[in-house]
């Protein structure tokens, strides 16, 4: 922890969650191999704590499933900084394991095929029975029907999140990077050429060279401030162009707990289970009484935890007019809708016989809260000022510790292209992120 204010510094990153720190360690060891600096020309500011905000209560899931391209470029490199040092990162390589139904199962093979490209170690099954059969011999209890499409990542897993994200902090000022904690950035001070000179907060000015946003849900305040635009006009890759749409929408996570005994949730072997994700198109039918739920295409994603399993559901768009703290009194932060404990346990229970009465041990946890998305539900990585870098993780943030070594690159005046595709000129470029059939938003 620092102890004395600085006038100035090369380096202000805002945010102590995944990406601030990410970005701060990996920088200062690039100063040092580079013989540029040290750790000692960056600090971290937080308006809070180190893991204080979205990182803090995260799933901490780390996958590569994703259909784009880009993401899955993203999540590769992630993998292997995740991989890296497991203890110091809190981290369970498990693995995460896919099932869903014929109308995404075309995505599933896109995805694996790109794995067999880059190197990933992944499964592919096709067929309903098939894919009922390699589930049975994971979890002889399974019997959820109608899946067609399986693909289980052997790599991957999931952190433990405040954990996961300390350990990077040790990492970072270990380098001398200082975490100045308790201090809120309040404004900007912008030259007539754009680039920020100074920035306020609550614990004086500061003078930085460079200026790093890692805010989580917070980035449309934080964005305000920098006086960038709240609304934008979308092209599609057609040339059809949106008009006036709003930057940043909000949606109100879905996630909780049951709390059982975690080694009664093993695969057969005993074993910790992989990560897992089920979309379906079958009807879902309440746990706990039996009314049906939906009989639209539905998904939850669930893993053994620390009191039990833990797990959520497609989240439920808020709008844009959230504009309270994500963490207030006023916001839901630290709630699912009323509706996601029968949900969520359904879907449990339609799953594996072992789940049934599951709802009954429901847990109301911290857990989930608000996502703020970007306008095509993507991040944004980017120079958004001349001295200025955005990183808005439009809520896929935490399992993509490896962003953070990317942009340290690009601080210090490299082309990255794994962060290239997520430019903010995308938008009206209309080279945006094609989307999957999956009926989660970040897909």
């Amino acid at each position: 922890m620092a102890d004395q204010w600085p006038e100035s510094v090369t380096y202000c990153v805002v945010g102590a969650g995944i990406h601030g720190l990410s970005t701060a360690w990996h920088l200062a060891k690039e100063l040092r191999a580079r013989e540029q600096g040290t750790g000692d020309d960056i600090i971290v500011v937080d308006k809070e704590s180190i893991a204080s905000g979205a990182s803090g209560i995260a799933c901490g899931v780390v996958r590569n499933f994703y259909y784009q391209p880009a993401m899955g470029r993203v999540m590769k490199d992630s993998v292997e900084i995740w991989e890296s040092d497991p203890d110091a990162f809190a981290y369970l390589p498990v693995g995460y394991l896919a099932v869903a139904p014929e109308p995404q199962a075309a995505d599933l093979e896109a995805i694996h095929e790109r794995h067999e490209r880059t190197g990933y170690d992944a499964t592919l099954v096709r067929g309903e029975s098939r894919v009922f059969d390699y589930m049975q011999q994971l979890f002889p209890d399974w019997r959820a029907p109608g899946l067609t499409a399986l693909l289980h990542e052997h790599r991957g897993g999931f952190a433990f999140n405040a954990r996961a994200v300390y350990g990077l902090a040790d990492k970072a000022e270990v380098e001398g990077v200082r975490i100045w904690t308790g201090t809120i950035v309040e404004g900007f001070d912008i030259d007539p050429d754009g680039s920020v000179q100074t920035v306020h907060t609550s614990r004086g000015e500061v003078h930085a060279d460079q200026v790093v946003i890692a805010v989580g849900p917070w980035i449309e305040q934080l964005w305000t401030m920098l006086n960038l635009p709240n609304r934008i006009d979308v092209r599609e890759p057609d040339g059809t162009v949106h008009k006036n749409l709003e930057m940043w929408t909000y949606w109100q996570l879905q996630e909780g707990e049951i709390r059982v005994n975690p080694s009664d949730y093993a695969t057969a072997e005993g074993r910790m289970p992989p990560v897992l994700h089920v979309d379906s198109t079958e009807p879902l039918y309440s746990d706990r009484d039996g009314r049906l739920i939906t009989d639209e295409p539905w998904g939850i994603y669930f893993k053994r935890d620390r009191e039990g399993v833990q797990g959520g559901a497609v989240p439920i768009k808020i709008g844009p007019e959230a504009q309270v703290d994500p963490y207030g009194p006023e916001s839901p932060w630290y709630t699912a809708s009323d509706d996601f404990a029968d949900y969520w346990t359904a879907g449990l229970a339609h799953c594996m016989e072992r789940f049934e009465g599951c709802s009954l041990a429901y847990h109301k946890a911290p857990s989930g809260g608000i996502g703020c998305f970007s306008a095509d539900s993507f991040p944004v990585f980017d120079y958004m000022r001349p001295n200025v870098y955005v990183i808005a993780d439009s809520n896929h943030g935490y399992k993509m510790i490896g962003v953070g070594k990317e942009v340290a690159r690009v601080l210090l005046g490299e082309h990255s292209e794994v962060l290239h595709p997520f430019r903010f000129s995308r938008f009206a470029e209309g080279d945006l992120h094609p989307t999957s059939s999956s009926p989660f938003p970040w897909s």
